[in-house]
């Protein structure tokens, strides 16, 4: 084997394995936050508003957390446009967004889903092989 062939082997088995660990470091991470705030939503006030921003807030910072780790495991085209997806719904989740932000939000999730629907094959040869049955 070319020593070009072993190097390229070799660096898909060693990126392979050091996205697997990041991946645990990641959840790793994201267990420690999420006990974090499950001690600080305890003590907050849930009279006001800003609690419930902040509470989605950090839900929404866990899922991308869980999407990274998904795109980061299968390199699945779904699963990168999912992570942009919960990306913008926590940018719009802010209170202090201007008009332009909405407006840029809702583009982008537009696009998102046309990327989805036009970009992804994998349900198109699963519905194919659905109905050649």
């Amino acid at each position: 084997m070319p020593i070009n062939a072993r190097l390229s082997v070799m660096l898909r088995h060693t990126t392979f394995w050091l996205e697997r660990v990041l991946a645990i470091a990641i959840l790793t991470g994201m267990t420690a936050f999420f006990f974090g705030s499950l001690g600080i939503m305890a003590t907050e006030n849930w009279s006001q508003i800003d609690t419930l921003y902040e509470l989605l807030n950090r839900i929404l910072l866990l899922v991308i957390c869980l999407e990274l780790i998904r795109t980061m495991v299968t390199h699945k085209l779904e699963a990168v446009l999912e992570l942009l997806a919960f990306v913008v719904a926590r940018k719009t989740m802010k209170p202090d967004l201007t008009v332009v932000d909405i407006l840029l939000c809702s583009l982008s999730f537009v696009m998102l889903l046309a990327a989805r629907k036009y970009l992804n094959c994998d349900n198109q040869n699963q519905e194919k092989s659905i109905k050649d049955r």
